[in-house]
């Protein structure tokens, strides 16, 4: 696959109606290869492994270019060796709504707590359907990024969110 991809990302309002509303799971892996101008991402899902290297974004993070390959699981698995700063883990929810799919994202380990929504469009003004539990909208805030999140993990940072603040 490749192309632009254009999504839009919010934080998740409501941590079980997207379980309740999914049609399937699977659990992710994933860790970035260093490289210059680019994010080169080695994905595990499930039983598949997948190579992408993006672009960088454009339009508040709205919109970029992509190039994703699926390669064997043991290519994979070796690749995720040279990742810098360790692997993603994750259980991504697909959540459809009107014409489109959500993908519903919750972290573990360093990211735990974390759960957001990603919709992917066909243009940067198609209109589209909110779950109820979508909540405020991130896309372009850095701190959200997949990679972002092995540098400076959530729980360093989920105080200063105003959604998940303790006490």
């Amino acid at each position: 696959m490749s192309g632009l991809e254009i999504e839009r990302k919010f934080l998740v309002a409501d941590c079980e109606a997207y379980k309740r509303a999914a049609t399937e799971s699977s659990h992710i892996q994933q860790g970035y290869i260093p490289a210059q101008g680019a994010t080169v991402r080695v994905r595990l899902r499930d039983e598949k492994a997948y190579l992408t290297i993006k672009s960088p974004s454009k339009n508040g993070g709205l919109t970029r270019y992509e190039f994703e390959i699926e390669i064997p699981t043991s290519d994979a698995q070796e690749l995720l060796k040279l990742c810098s700063g360790g692997v993603v883990d994750k259980r991504r929810y697909l959540v459809p709504c009107g014409e489109h799919v959500f993908e519903v994202d919750e972290f573990y380990g360093l990211n735990e707590g974390l759960v957001v929504a990603e919709v992917e469009l066909s243009s940067e003004n198609e209109s589209f359907e909110k779950p109820d539990f979508i909540g405020r909208e991130v896309t372009g805030d850095p701190r959200f990024r997949n990679s972002s999140l092995l540098r400076r993990p959530f729980c360093l940072w989920r105080n200063t969110i105003e959604e998940y603040r303790e006490g």
